[in-house]
C-alpha cells in the first residue's frame, strides 16, 4: 500500500524556511542563506534546505507514532508548500490584517517556547535533583490493605451482624447474605487508603490484620462492618526504572517557577474586568463528579470516593 502524506500534517507544521521567515515575519535577523550543496530542491531559485526536510521528518514521526514516508514524497510536499508561499507573497497576502495577526500569534508562541527552552537548557534537571524528588515521593508511600465489608442500611442491622461475627460467624457468608454492596462476599481486594472515603479508610487503618470492626462504621453509603484481612508496605519502583518519568515533571516545575519569577519581577496590570462567579445550586454535582466513570470511583461503588 502506498503511503499518502496528508496535506494537513504539513499545513500544521511549524516550519519556516529562510525566505518566508524574512519576508513574512519581517525579522531583523536574516536567516542564513541556503547553499545549493545544503539544499534538497530549488523552487524558482529558492533553495529548500536539508534541515527543513529533517525537521519535517521528525515532526511527522512524532505526530504519527513513528510512521515514516519516503523522502521523495516529503520533498514534493515541501515544494508544494514553497510554491504556495511564493504565490501568497506575490499577492501580498502577508500584508493582510488577518495573516499579520495570525503570524504575530505564531511568532509570540515560538518566542515564548524558545525562552523556556533556553532557560531549561541553562538549568537542566540533574540526576541529584531527581534523586531528591524520588526519595521524597517514595517516602510518602504508605501501606496497601486487603479488606472485606458488609454494607447495610441501618445501624441496628450492622450491630446484629457484629454480634454474629463475635459468635464465630463467617464474614464472607454474612456479606453474601446481608450486604447491599455488589462486591462478591464483600471482597474489596487490595487498595490504598486514599481510594476510600475517609471514615472507611480510618477504620481500616485502625484495625489489625484479621480483625473486624466492633462498632458500625457510618459513611454516606450506609453502615459498614469491616474486616481487615491483610496489609503490606508499598514497594517503590527502582530509581533507574522511573528516573525519566520524573524529568519532564521536574522540568515543568522549573519552568513554572521561572515564569513565576518573571511575573514577580514585572509590573503587571490586568485591565479585564472581573466576571461574577455563576451561582451553583447546592445539590448540583461538580463537573468532575458528573464526568467521572463509575469504574474509576471505586473497587466497590458503595465505599470508594
Amino acid at each position: 500500500m502506498k503511503l499518502k502524506l496528508v496535506p494537513l500534517v504539513l499545513a500544521s507544521a511549524t516550519l519556516i524556511s529562510g525566505c518566508d521567515l524574512d519576508a513574512i515575519l519581517g525579522s531583523a535577523n536574516k536567516a542564513p542563506a541556503v547553499s545549493k550543496e545544503d539544499a534538497v530542491a530549488s523552487v524558482n531559485g529558492t533553495y529548500i534546505s536539508k534541515k527543513t526536510l529533517e525537521t519535517l521528518e521528525k515532526e511527522i514521526a512524532d505526530r504519527s507514532q513513528g510512521q515514516k514516508f519516503p523522502k521523495e514524497q516529503l520533498v514534493d510536499e515541501l515544494i508544494q508548500r514553497e510554491l504556495l508561499i511564493q504565490q501568497a507573497l506575490q499577492k501580498k497576502l502577508d500584508q493582510s490584517p488577518e495573516v499579520v495577526e495570525r503570524l504575530a500569534t505564531v511568532k509570540n508562541s515560538l518566542l515564548s517556547q524558545a525562552a523556556l527552552q533556553d532557560y531549561l537548557k541553562a538549568n537542566p534537571v540533574s540526576d541529584e535533583e531527581i534523586k531528591v524528588e524520588y526519595d521524597k515521593q517514595m517516602g510518602q508511600m504508605g501501606e496497601e490493605y486487603k479488606a472485606r465489608h458488609i454494607l447495610v442500611k441501618t445501624e441496628d442491622e450492622a450491630k446484629k451482624i457484629i454480634a454474629e461475627l463475635e459468635k464465630g460467624g463467617n464474614f464472607a457468608a454474612l456479606a453474601k447474605k446481608h450486604s447491599i454492596d455488589q462486591a462478591p462476599e464483600g471482597d474489596l481486594g487490595w487498595f490504598t487508603a486514599d481510594r476510600m472515603v475517609p471514615e472507611f479508610s480510618q477504620a481500616v487503618v485502625a484495625l489489625q490484620n484479621g480483625k473486624f470492626t466492633t462498632a458500625p462504621v457510618k459513611t454516606q453509603f450506609g453502615f459498614h462492618v469491616i474486616l481487615r484481612e491483610d496489609s503490606k508496605k508499598l514497594t517503590p519502583p527502582p530509581l533507574d526504572a522511573v528516573k525519566e518519568q520524573f524529568r519532564p515533571m521536574m522540568q515543568r516545575q522549573k519552568a513554572q517557577k521561572f515564569v513565576e519569577g518573571l511575573r514577580t519581577a514585572a509590573k503587571v496590570e490586568i485591565l479585564l474586568p472581573k466576571e461574577a462567579a455563576p451561582a451553583t445550586p447546592a445539590e448540583a454535582p461538580t463537573a468532575t463528579q458528573a464526568s467521572q466513570p463509575a469504574a474509576e470511583t471505586a473497587p466497590a461503588p458503595a465505599v470508594a470516593k
